[in-house]
């Protein structure tokens, strides 16, 4: 049995999800829109070693999700200046 946990992994990850909707937007994105955003994007499970790896591979870690919308006013900034 392995004791690596699983956690759940958004695929493609959530920054992608939300810097896609705001572009499209034009806009920056509500608080209301970011949270739907995220209760509709698909995501796994997956161990965690899995799970960082993929983070690795991908070069760059997706927001948090239980605090998503703190989290994307944080990450939006840093987009604007150094994009994915």
């Amino acid at each position: 049995m392995s004791t690596d946990p699983l956690c759940l992994v958004f695929v493609p990850a959530l920054v992608v999800l939300l810097t896609a909707a705001e572009n499209k937007k034009g806009l920056p994105l509500t608080e209301l829109e970011v949270c739907n955003i995220r209760d509709q994007a698909t995501c796994v499970a997956l161990t965690f070693s899995t799970a960082l790896e993929m983070e690795e591979q991908r070069g760059y870690p997706d927001i948090v999700a239980e605090d998503c919308w703190n989290e994307w006013q944080r990450v939006r900034l840093e987009i604007q200046t150094s994009p994915l």
